[in-house]
């Protein structure tokens, strides 16, 4: 419990006020206290103090945590519950050891030419066992797989690697800026749309584009799961690959792996690791977000010139909203032409996804998720943006369970629509 006690401290923070329980999505579906946060912050001083055992029930209740970071935000006394909850999820991995479904993830993480070669067999595969859900563009399983279930509406895997479909280096115009782009793991290997998208964009602006061919999984889904050893080697690979090259910007255009990046790594390692702290440090400065680059850089979407042809609403993704990631995106998709935004009711809540959240509590995850379902069909709207492949997913599970037919897709994705295709002849999308 070396970490948890060392966050001894910010647990006595908590003053037990509740406040916290207001906010928390998986205490609004369960109504159980020791799945808010405050219940978590009394579980882990409970386990410090050796009151309670690490036991299944225990690991039971620190699981059910989306780490969103709501409560964290919210908190008057800014207890890191988020930080506590992944701290004791740690302690449960060394104890009991990491769950069956952990063990497998932190496996393929460590081993990325086979989880490529995993994804591109399932591709191939994938016919077999989905079957396309008709006016979407989705799939749905024939038959109940482990950790996926039966009902769960998914997307196709890519057939093609983002990654393996771009040089390392994409020269732009010269004086421009060098952009390093973190690809993460579902835009390489299910939404490559995305990624198409940002390379079209960042080439529309003359900016040198920077795709390090050793880069890893931002490691953020180890870290859920108490894996701090497959995190720590994801960590220093990644930082390895970003001072491989002289850029001046790290983008992401992943809300998840973009959170990984600015609340994890210089907490957890700093906790940790301080040296590879030290050397993410120097560069964190760098990081951004794709559509804080965009308008940094000054870009004016285009569009054509039927306004309102398009009506398009927007949900924020949990882990743009506490980095204060809200106004950029709707100032871009609002100064596109073709295209009207209307607001969404609850537009910040949480959609349910969790990451690996949705995997062991998918129950949990669906009635979270209903009510921005229910949110997105009372805007009206046919079409939601997002800045989270991840909550991508989750939306668009929502929509076809409730036979809602808006569809998702990525901010960068409805932005890159704008560009005049001749500028850039590269970017092909979503039909």
């Amino acid at each position: 419990m070396d970490y948890l006690k060392q966050l001894e401290q910010e647990i006595r923070k908590c003053v037990k006020c509740g406040a916290c329980r207001a906010y928390c999505p998986v205490f609004s579906v369960s109504g159980r206290e020791p799945v808010s946060a405050r219940g978590k912050v009394a579980l882990a001083r409970a386990a410090l103090s050796e009151e309670i055992e690490l036991d299944a029930r225990t690991r039971s209740d620190m699981s059910k945590c989306l780490l969103c970071g709501r409560c964290v935000e919210k908190c008057a006394n800014e207890v890191p519950t988020d930080l506590i909850v992944l701290a004791a999820r740690e302690a449960l991995a060394r104890k009991r050891g990491k769950t069956l479904f952990h063990r497998m993830v932190g496996f393929l993480l460590r081993n990325r030419t086979l989880l490529t070669s995993g994804a591109n067999l399932a591709s191939l595969v994938s016919p077999l066992l989905f079957r396309k859900v008709p006016a979407t563009s989705g799939l749905r399983l024939r038959f109940p797989l482990p950790f996926v279930g039966g009902q769960r509406h998914v997307p196709k895997i890519a057939a093609r690697p983002f990654q393996s479909r771009h040089p390392e280096i994409i020269l732009g115009k010269p004086g421009k800026p060098r952009v390093v782009f973190f690809v993460g793991c579902m835009t390489n290997y299910i939404y490559p749309e995305i990624g198409e998208a940002a390379v079209a964009l960042l080439t529309s602006l003359g900016c040198t584009i920077i795709i390090p061919r050793n880069q890893q999984c931002c490691g953020f889904p180890a870290l859920s799961g108490g894996d701090m050893e497959t995190f720590r080697e994801l960590a220093e690979k990644n930082i390895a690959a970003f001072e491989g090259h002289a850029a001046d910007y790290v983008m992401t255009a992943c809300a998840s792996c973009g959170g990984a990046f600015h609340r994890m790594y210089p907490h957890v390692l700093g906790e940790r690791f301080p040296e590879l702290a030290e050397r993410f440090e120097a560069f964190a400065h760098k990081l951004v977000d794709a559509t804080e680059l965009l308008q940094d850089l000054g870009f004016k979407p285009g569009g054509s010139e039927e306004r309102g042809a398009v009506e398009l609403t927007y949900h924020d993704p949990c882990h743009l909203l506490s980095r204060g990631i809200v106004r950029q995106p709707r100032e871009l998709l609002q100064a596109m032409s073709g295209v009207r935004l209307v607001a969404m009711k609850d537009a910040d809540a949480c959609c349910g996804l969790g990451g690996t959240f949705t995997i062991h509590h998918y129950g949990m995850s669906r009635g979270i998720n209903a009510r921005k379902t229910e949110a997105i069909r009372a805007s009206g709207a046919g079409m939601v943006a997002t800045g989270c492949p991840g909550c991508m997913l989750q939306l668009s599970d929502g929509l076809h369970q409730a036979g809602v037919r808006a569809r998702v897709l990525h901010t960068l994705e409805v932005l890159a629509r704008s560009l005049v295709k001749e500028k850039t002849g590269r970017y092909e999308g979503h039909s």
